[in-house]
């Protein structure tokens, strides 16, 4: 079953590249992401299915071994220079293990095309890490140096929490946009962020950005009723698929019921987009 999408979407995370089977939990190795992209031709033809006008596009993970997704930054790169449509994001680490592969990718910063750097927490290390401060370091500089965007993975509890994420949003977000991807990822940081900290960021002058793929149901209508109440975020807030680990069509529909389709809706699904990632324009 085909699923129609509106006439103008901009996609602010989703990935490309299949990773290797993994014995998740004990078990047999195993695919569960099974609309993985492996070719930038199978990456076209879905946004051409969806209907998708732009798309930042990040190396896929979600293994334990990061390597598989360091080797997938050329590709996202490919991309972006392949069609103009893409935009790519580049995978890094903050952990120590992983600062020579880090640095390599960073080396990839001002490529055309390059509009973000991701990181992530779950595959190890912590945002108040004295070991992993190096390379936070390197990773901020790099965006700050070239005009990115940081991808920064949220979920409930452990390193993830919103309220360890939140020791990045106090020390590099006054001068480098810091985009919270899953908007706290859980009951527990939705709460976190919509009760207060993300407009409190926002009105201290942090340049705080998040989309609201893996949200529970309340959450895109409680964000969206307190930018209205609050009349701060409606330009901080972007739709993203997070495809292949999101479903298009399922995060489309729950932020759409959540915004309507009035000024606010086309601000999350096109023009926070179009503001956030045209370079000095933030």
């Amino acid at each position: 079953m085909t699923t129609r999408s509106p006439a103008r979407v901009h996609d602010a995370h989703r990935h490309l590249g299949v990773l290797p089977a993994h014995p998740f939990y004990g078990g047999p190795p195993v695919h569960p992401d099974t609309t993985a992209r492996a070719t930038i031709a199978e990456l076209l033809a879905d946004l051409d299915r969806e209907g998708v006008e732009r798309a930042l596009v990040l190396p896929n993970y979600g293994v334990p071994d990061p390597g598989p997704s360091f080797a997938l930054n050329e590709l996202v790169v490919e991309a972006a220079q392949r069609d103009d449509r893409v935009l790519a994001g580049l995978w890094t680490s903050p952990r120590p293990q992983d600062a020579a592969a880090t640095e390599k990718a960073l080396a990839l910063a001002g490529e055309p095309g390059v509009a973000a750097l991701k990181l992530s927490f779950l595959l190890g290390g912590r945002a108040g890490a004295e070991d992993c401060r190096p390379q936070l370091d390197a990773i901020f500089a790099a965006a700050r140096a070239h005009d990115l965007v940081v991808h920064v993975h949220t979920s409930p509890g452990a390193a993830s929490d919103v309220d360890e994420i939140g020791l990045l949003v106090e020390r590099y977000a006054d001068e480098v946009p810091l985009h919270l991807v899953h908007l706290g990822g859980g009951v527990s940081g939705h709460i976190k962020l919509i009760g207060h900290r993300f407009f409190d960021w926002i009105a201290a002058g942090k340049r705080v950005y998040t989309d609201t793929s893996w949200a529970i149901g309340f959450a895109p209508r409680w964000l969206a009723a307190e930018i209205e109440r609050r009349g701060l975020g409606a330009d901080r807030v972007l739709f993203a698929s997070d495809q292949p680990w999101g479903d298009f069509a399922g995060e489309h529909a729950r932020l759409a019921a959540a915004v309507g389709d009035g000024e606010l809706a086309d601000l999350v699904f096109t023009r926070n987009f179009t503001a956030l990632h045209e370079k000095g324009n933030r």
